[in-house]
């Protein structure tokens, strides 16, 4: 009965210094340590771990919901085998994330359906988990958000406020990584921008110091429809942006 006593004080201890990572798992470890499985130092340990666990999970559930991605996109739920045309291992390195340490961005390239939306979101997912913050909208909801109206989804020439709109925007992220997917190859984004200084002086900048991953063949889209059976591969300030 003392032992109980001493349990539910402890509980309430915990509850009171809001640890519930602790109060989650603590007749777990005690009975752990009771059975002589741990010692004290171990026990309080693992209580430790277990709080921290919680932290970092509830941490990443919280950027994930501020990223506002379209879908739940990680790379354990990915077929690299889906197409001949991904480029897997290109993926899998960029996976490493070690272009967002070094300031670099990513541009993703392909057919509609190719899987570049998913790759994306799963490169930021990726990002979020080791404890970066991550944007993700398409470029016709950054345009409208800027100039305070609608866009209509179209991939278009743009005018020369969207340009302008633009061309601040990336500029202001120099040194600071993106992930941008688009239909369209770069070479071709620079008719896209109604002045060619404009287009030449941020594409360059862009172009030339990202890594592009040009992704072909089939749609991915048929291996997500609901029943479809797909295997579970393990892999190994930031902003997504979708054409």
């Amino acid at each position: 009965m003392t032992a109980i006593t001493d349990t539910r004080g402890l509980a309430g201890a915990l509850r009171t210094l809001k640890l519930s990572g602790m109060l989650a798992t603590i007749d777990a470890r005690l009975a752990q340590a009771r059975a002589g499985e741990l010692g004290h130092l171990e026990f309080l340990q693992v209580l430790c771990e277990d709080e921290i666990s919680r932290r970092s999970g509830a941490a990443i559930g919280r950027r994930v919901r501020r990223a506002r991605f379209e879908e739940h996109a990680t790379f354990e739920g990915f077929d690299f085998t889906a197409s001949p045309g991904i480029p897997s291992a290109q993926i899998r390195d960029l996976a490493a994330l070690r272009w967002l340490a070094a300031g670099e961005s990513v541009i993703l390239t392909g057919p509609v359906g190719a899987g570049k939306t998913f790759i994306a979101q799963a490169l930021g997912h990726q990002a979020i988990r080791h404890g970066h913050e991550v944007r993700f909208a398409k470029t016709s909801r950054v345009l409208a958000d800027l100039a305070g109206g609608r866009a209509d989804h179209t991939c278009r020439e743009l005018t020369p406020a969207q340009a302008d709109d633009l061309y601040e925007l990336i500029t202001e992220r120099a040194g600071k990584s993106m992930i941008f997917t688009s239909n369209r190859a770069p070479v071709d984004w620079y008719p896209l921008f109604p002045n060619p200084v404009v287009a030449e002086s941020l594409l360059d900048r862009l172009i030339n110091t990202s890594h592009q991953v040009v992704m072909d063949g089939p749609s991915y889209r048929p291996r997500k429809r609901p029943g479809t059976t797909q295997p579970i591969l393990i892999t190994g300030k930031e902003a997504t942006v979708r054409n």
